[in-house]
């Protein structure tokens, strides 16, 4: 009897956990729908994300960086990195002119270029990038300098009538340039073979002084064209004076897909203005035009499994980050996660930072993402 008993409280507990398991799995299910319209894949997510933000959280595993003591953990001015396939680290220095290798343990390895035109060095350097044909290259106002993995000067190409921003490499060694095209007024994403032959254009948006919203003034929330390399050869685009959409181009610059989400527009916050405006002169203030609304979004990345990463103007509770959209590789919305550095690599489940202390001194982190 009292086995017959143990069996039927058995039952019905494992009766209750399945029960238990299938509603949290219907409640953490998608409820977005995924459509073909003229050709192109439409996602479309609901506002709320498949997860809830307790999904997700952050260990710091390396620092690296030195306010003082030994010179090549120092830096003067890092304006991007780079992580290649073993993990080394790659940190752009802008104002000392050169790069330095970490490997992945966070222990310096070496320093490669110098400044001036020649080459192996730099200038102006605004991009630092490691390729698939294993390959560190680094891009300067209208070139893109050539090195190993070892740091070791292959080639330099120049790229004219550009003005680079950023860049980046495809799969295929194609040369992505957004470039500042102050003839026409614009930012535009153009697509350039390895020996510079323009291919095509990915699309624009206005410079950050053009009018908007029908006047006269320039709005202190300009947006901009956002883009990212994805899978190898594919790019993701994001301009949100479009609205809360990402597009993605196949290597011939066709539109493929589209992800979009139902978004409720978030209102401008005092703290948000008094920050951007702190070093402003009165007369630059004059001429700023300020939205009632943010953008639906600043920023976006991808990672190494197709996955997506939009840096939203929502601050977290303890106003010292944003929350960022996360996308799986269908585009459908995970996600809604806390950061509190912007990664500017996102690689095995792991990004990098650039962060600075209270006195200003900078420091290159990788956290691990859980």
């Amino acid at each position: 009897m009292k086995n017959k008993t143990k069996l039927i409280s058995l039952v019905l507990f494992l009766s209750a956990f399945m029960m238990l398991v299938s509603c949290r799995e219907q409640k953490a299910g998608w409820r977005g729908t995924i459509e073909e319209e003229n050709g192109i894949t439409v996602v479309k997510n609901p506002e709320a994300p498949m997860y809830s933000e307790d999904m997700f959280s952050l260990e710091e595993e390396i620092a690296i960086g030195e306010a003082e003591g030994r010179e090549e953990y120092m830096f003067q001015r890092i304006i991007t990195i780079a992580v290649n396939d073993a993990e080394d680290i790659y940190v752009m220095d802008y104002q000392a002119k050169h790069f330095k290798v970490f490997n992945k343990h966070g222990q310096y390895i070496k320093t490669v270029g110098r400044p001036g035109q020649g080459p192996g060095e730099f200038q102006a350097p605004r991009s630092i990038l490691c390729t698939n044909q294993k390959e560190i290259v680094v891009s300067g106002m209208n070139r893109m300098s050539y090195f190993t993995l070892e740091g070791e000067f292959i080639k330099s190409v120049p790229i004219a009538g550009v003005m680079i921003i950023t860049a980046d490499i495809d799969s295929n060694g194609n040369i992505l340039c957004f470039d500042l095209a102050m003839d026409k007024g614009v930012y535009e994403l153009k697509k350039f073979d390895s020996d510079s032959n323009y291919l095509l254009s990915y699309g624009t948006s206005p410079l950050p002084g053009a009018p908007q919203s029908g006047g006269k003034k320039r709005s202190l929330f300009f947006p901009v064209l956002r883009w990212d390399v994805i899978n190898g050869d594919q790019i993701i685009c994001g301009y949100a004076e479009e609205g809360y959409k990402i597009k993605i181009f196949d290597s011939s610059g066709n539109l493929i897909k589209r992800i979009e989400r139902d978004y409720t527009p978030l209102e401008v916050t005092q703290r948000e203005i008094d920050e951007r405006i702190a070093d402003y002169t009165p007369e630059r203030k004059k001429k700023l035009y300020i939205p009632k609304y943010f953008p639906p979004f600043y920023w976006m990345i991808s990672d190494d499994e197709g996955r997506i990463y939009v840096w939203t103007y929502e601050r977290t509770p303890d106003g010292e980050g944003y929350y960022y959209d996360i996308f799986d590789a269908e585009g459908k919305y995970i996600l809604k996660a806390p950061f509190k550095a912007r990664p500017l690599v996102i690689k095995k489940n792991k990004f990098y930072t650039i962060e600075e202390d209270e006195a200003g001194f900078q420091y290159v982190k990788r956290y691990r993402m859980n």
